[in-house]
């Protein structure tokens, strides 16, 4: 097993419909406003940004995240990612009466030396961190879906 690499998925329950809700996370350069764990992105062309996450672990990650697909019919948003992280991201977004269920698919490797290093010990931990930062992606996605 390659300590190094992750494999998340996550399920959001959102009460917004897919085209609405895929209209919010197709728009990144806005996650800093209601996901308080992405501390910044900064575009670089039209299909793609320097994003920088930190959530409860006193560390910082820095990648590329490009556009591979949009599919707004298909409610599919994926990206690749390079950096500190490296694989690829990707939401799934489905009708689910009126409101949307949207899966969040991930494979990584992480780049970032310090997480390579302590990989084996720290692997609970950085799992730990990811639940945290997509529990309060979801928390503000919600809030933001709610407030338009």
């Amino acid at each position: 097993m390659d300590w190094t690499r992750y494999r998340f998925v996550s399920l959001w329950s959102l009460p917004a419909p897919p085209d609405v809700v895929h209209a919010a996370l197709e728009r990144v350069d806005e996650y800093p406003l209601w996901w308080p764990q992405v501390k910044e992105v900064r575009g670089l062309d039209g299909t793609s940004a320097v994003v920088t996450v930190r959530s409860v672990l006193p560390y910082r990650l820095t990648f590329v995240a490009r556009a591979v697909r949009r599919d707004p019919a298909a409610g599919v948003l994926e990206i690749a990612m390079s950096g500190d992280l490296v694989g690829w991201a990707r939401w799934t977004l489905r009708d689910a009466g009126g409101g949307t269920l949207a899966r969040y698919d991930q494979e990584v490797e992480v780049g970032k030396a310090l997480m390579r290093r302590l990989a084996v010990p720290g692997r609970p931990l950085f799992r730990a961190n990811h639940r945290l930062m997509m529990r309060a992606g979801r928390r503000g996605l919600t809030a933001r879906l709610q407030a338009v």
